[in-house]
């Protein structure tokens, strides 16, 4: 029976290994997010040629699951599809990092849910615990992590004489380009007049500034970075 401690089981993911074709099953609660990479810090690590170091993200938004490409080499491809946006996810879709395929189901059996509590494989939600970084997914800074550890920082771009927290070496982004500010326990993104725009999920950051949550995809210019709560 379900108890209030308990997290509530919405999804798994399955992916197979196109070496081995041996099968990894992760199970997804309600508000996880997944990062997908070669990189070992990713939710779900997969060393295979073709995959980016961070190359996709699933994160849970308004009862969906959606995936998100973090602008990688080789794109992500939901039922044969390439994906451009923030795509929801259904029982039943396949999921292809160009090579590794992943499936996506709504349907968890209690095993499952088991096996996943026992071998590591639950994802759950993050709260937010003021706490947080900043991983870089494309450019010359592809991977680079970034901790959030004093309340207020500004991005901007790379330059001899810069002078803000976060240097981004992008010249599409603006100096400065936007800041990053802790209120109330949580993180807020605001564009600075940038003159190429800041984007949350794809949609526009104003001056009135946007909050953070877990996997949330922050546009600077052309960067893309990903950001995590910790």
């Amino acid at each position: 029976m379900y108890t209030a401690s308990e997290p509530i089981i919405m999804a798994k993911i399955i992916w197979q290994d196109p070496a081995t074709h041996e099968n990894h099953d992760f199970v997804l609660a309600e508000g996880a997010t997944v990062s997908i990479g070669r990189l070992d810090s990713n939710d779900i690590c997969i060393r295979e040629q073709h995959v980016s170091r961070q190359h996709a993200v699933i994160n849970y938004r308004e009862g969906l699951f959606l995936i998100t490409d973090l602008d990688s080499a080789n794109g992500v491809y939901v039922n044969n599809q390439r994906v451009t946006q923030p795509y929801p996810l259904a029982s039943g879709d396949e999921i292809r990092l160009y090579v590794p395929v992943l499936h996506f189901a709504a349907i968890v059996s209690e095993e499952e849910q088991r096996e996943a509590m026992e071998h590591g494989t639950l994802i759950t939600a993050l709260g937010n615990t003021g706490k947080g970084q900043l991983v870089i997914t494309n450019g010359p800074q592809e991977g680079q992590a970034i901790p959030l550890l004093i309340d207020k920082l500004t991005v901007g771009r790379a330059t001899s004489k810069a002078t803000w927290e976060i240097c981004l070496q992008d010249p599409s982004v603006s100096r400065p380009h936007a800041e990053l500010e802790m209120i109330d326990n949580i993180w807020v993104v605001t564009d600075l007049g940038s003159s190429n725009g800041t984007s949350v999920n794809s949609n526009p950051v104003t001056e009135k500034g946007r909050a953070l949550n877990d996997g949330d995809v922050i546009t600077f210019g052309a960067t893309v970075i990903l950001f995590r709560s910790m």
